[in-house]
């Protein structure tokens, strides 16, 4: 099947996989592949009124100061707190890949399983880090430093933060006995989830216009967020703020 070809040749970078260097290398890669497409907006729309219409703060400019700064927390957390952890990770727990790929129904269920717990958690999370005012100020302020959102304000957290969310979307696929596959395809729709979450853009082909009856809130419900504080906790759907009452939508 294709989904086996294409486990084969990820089994074919096992060395790699295998390494305590690949999650960092993983997490990095992923993460800047995906805000690339966003800094290259962000650098052209103060010139071009087409990508501005899509921008959801119209009056924001994003600098490279701002971008930089935002890159440099970024690849500090990961250096500092990822790096090292990943190495007692690799040396606790070697990761073992099964020969054989996952089905396809396989896939989307443990990946939609993933990815509704990921956004229970971090729903909790973030409601309690908003609620209890220590929290926040020690823990979750940092994040909220930028009220008009951009793409490489995705991992612009304290280390708490990062290593906490991070355990959440690491925990999942074990406690759910999701297959490696599936785990590594978490991982990247997770992170796109989140970028596009932060991107700063009202995309035509975004995921929230892509699911229907408004149960995804994607960028627009995520930059609500960060200009209100008080409300739109949940980074992906949208049933837990109407169920807690937290739901603003402009």
């Amino acid at each position: 099947s294709g989904i086996q070809y294409i486990w084969d040749c990820v089994l074919g970078y096992e060395t790699l996989l295998r390494s305590p260097f690949f999650p960092v290398l993983f997490s990095l890669t992923v993460y800047l592949s995906f805000c690339l497409p966003f800094v290259v907006l962000d650098i052209l729309s103060p010139k071009v009124a087409l990508i501005r219409r899509y921008k959801l703060q119209q009056k924001s400019n994003v600098t490279w100061t701002m971008m930089w700064n935002c890159l440099a927390l970024s690849l500090y957390n990961h250096a500092m707190y990822i790096f090292p952890l990943s190495v007692l990770h690799w040396y606790w727990r070697p990761v073992s890949y099964l020969a054989t790929a996952p089905g396809i129904f396989e896939v989307v269920r443990d990946l939609s399983a993933c990815l509704l717990l990921f956004d229970f958690q971090y729903f909790v999370w973030h409601l309690l880090h908003h609620r209890v005012p220590w929290l926040y100020r020690t823990f979750h302020k940092v994040h909220h430093k930028n009220t008009a959102t951009f793409a490489l304000t995705t991992e612009y957290s304290g280390a708490w933060e990062t290593l906490s969310l991070g355990f959440f979307a690491a925990v999942n696929p074990m406690l759910l006995g999701a297959h490696p596959m599936t785990e590594m395809l978490f991982h990247i729709l997770n992170m796109w989830l989140s970028v596009e979450d932060h991107c700063g853009y009202d995309l035509p082909w975004a995921t929230h216009r892509l699911v229907p009856f408004g149960l995804y809130g994607g960028a627009p419900h995520h930059d609500v967020h960060h200009q209100k504080f008080k409300s739109n906790y949940a980074p992906y759907f949208t049933h837990w703020d109407k169920l807690f009452g937290t739901l603003h939508s402009e």
